[in-house]
């Protein structure tokens, strides 16, 4: 740190990942010095972005435009299906999935640049490829969820390894194991600095501009009960363990806005026996995310949430809430002969309950053997027959009469042997944070810029409520870690 301290720096970075980092290129690229704050040492930096699945949510006309991202020959391009996704289209997902509550000039920022900002990272050495979640073969074709099409190669270690290894091409300044403790102003309330704690000690750190990249509060249980509520105190956490909101009290102490879902999170299904906080060997395999053609009940043996509402891409940000609030937070997801072969690759890192009848199965499960009888066999006498079964599109085979209803890709469970896999809720990202506006300057409480002050990632409120588009996390770290890094560059060096 004392290196470090005695160098001057135009701009800081507090964060290690995604949206930090790619802040941090545009900065450099810009012409700023940059100095960049890791909480974690360096063999766990990278924050939650590491833990992801590296998808990215991106606007395009169609396979031409994901040939920029992903290289494909004429044969290639031939056999992947998929679709269109319009600004438009991006908006209104948003907009459905958030209860019409994200905030429309971040949002038509973000689905704006998401395209071009997935073409920079190309440029600076990113490389991209199909996500294989939620695609379905259908004969020779790949069939996409329009809009989830790419994701980084390796996924989010191979995202965080490639923009790391961007930074040290560019002599970018990275101190780990750094924290920072609060933000510093001049007379005049512009941000000047950082004050930050390292293995040595405390040092005050001068620059131009900070840009606020530090993730959620996901892995602070004390502000998990504060904001979220009592359930969530001892969640599992899917990500990093030093996302702990260091960012949101730093910028609140100064006067930022608190903005956004405060009491809302990105919160999956997961293995019920996954560890309790992200581990690097283990990544995202714990997601249990086929739950769209499944039965799924709570410990008593009960269904409470229509497990086919819409893609999974539109519902797995929220199921694991709806997991957590049934009793004991667990749930089982139930799968017969029919739908098994549908299992994402993920459900191979756990052991299965399998049985030959329902009651065997809640045997097993130690669930009251008539309870789920009985509810194996409302729901298969709700299924209609005769209708065809589309796992790649919303093919409207729901049932009837029965509560809660399943909207889409209701079989009936009658095909043995049965395959039942125990799931919790595990948590991913806060959505609460400061208000910035679409230049990514963070807004005091009465909406003003705070000189100097930007943010970007989940530290920045208002895009998601209640829910999110999968994959739009990392397109608004990165889109706005790119308009922050400029913006606070064009601050700390004037013309």
């Amino acid at each position: 740190m004392s290196r470090l301290a005695n160098r001057l720096h135009d701009v800081i970075i507090v964060g290690g990942g995604n949206a930090a980092l790619t802040a941090a290129v545009a900065a450099h690229d810009a012409g700023a010095r940059v100095l960049v704050l890791e909480k974690a040492p360096e063999a766990l930096r990278g924050g939650n972005s590491r833990f992801t699945g590296g998808m990215f949510r991106t606007i395009y006309q169609g396979v031409a435009d994901i040939r920029r991202l992903v290289p494909l020959t004429d044969e290639e391009a031939a056999l992947v299906d998929v679709g269109r996704y319009s600004p438009d289209d991006f908006f209104q997902d948003l907009r459905r999935v958030t209860g019409g509550q994200a905030d429309p000039e971040l949002g038509r920022t973000m689905i704006d640049h998401s395209l071009p900002t997935l073409e920079w990272m190309r440029d600076m050495g990113v490389r991209w490829e199909f996500t294989d979640l939620w695609a379905v073969r259908d004969g020779d074709v790949l069939r996409f969820t329009p809009g989830a099409v790419v994701r980084s190669i390796e996924k989010g270690i191979g995202l965080i390894d490639m923009l790391y290894e961007t930074v040290e091409q560019r002599g970018i300044d990275v101190a780990y194991e750094t924290k920072m403790v609060r933000l510093l102003q001049d007379a005049r309330g512009r941000v000047v600095g950082v004050v930050a704690k390292d293995r040595e000690g405390i040092v005050e750190l001068p620059a131009a501009a900070v840009v606020l990249a530090s993730g959620g509060f996901q892995a602070n249980p004390e502000m998990r009960v504060q904001y979220l509520g009592p359930k969530w105190s001892t969640v599992k956490v899917r990500g990093t363990r030093f996302d702990t909101g260091d960012g949101h009290r730093a910028a609140l102490e100064i006067g930022a806005q608190p903005y956004g879902h405060w009491a809302g999170c990105h919160a999956t299904p997961i293995d019920a026996a996954g560890p309790p906080f992200g581990v690097l060997k283990i990544h995202n395999k714990t997601n249990r995310l086929s739950y769209l053609y499944c039965l799924m009940v709570n410990v008593e043996g009960r269904r409470f949430v229509d497990e086919g509402e819409d893609f999974g891409a539109y519902t797995y940000a929220k199921t694991g809430e709806a997991i957590l609030s049934q009793p004991q937070g667990i749930a089982v997801q139930i799968f017969d002969q029919k739908t098994v072969h549908l299992l994402e690759e993920r459900y191979q890192t756990a052991t299965p309950v399998v049985a030959d009848t329902v009651e065997d199965l809640a045997e097993r499960l130690h669930i009251d053997p008539a309870t789920l009888r009985r509810t194996v066999d409302e729901f298969n006498a709700a299924c209609p027959r005769g209708r065809r079964f589309d796992p790649a599109a919303r093919d409207g085979v729901a049932t009837s009469g029965v509560e809660p209803s399943k909207s889409n890709w209701a079989l009936p469970l009658d095909k043995p042997p049965y395959v039942a896999y125990s799931v919790t809720g595990g948590i991913t990202f806060t959505f609460g944070g400061v208000k910035i506006d679409r230049f990514a300057q963070v807004l005091d409480t009465e909406d003003q810029p705070i000189p100097g002050l930007y943010a970007t990632g989940e530290i920045a409120g208002g895009f998601f409520y209640f829910n999110y588009p999968g994959g739009a996390g990392l397109t608004r770290g990165a889109v706005f870690g790119r308009i922050a890094g400029l913006h606070a560059t064009g601050a700390a060096l004037p013309a």
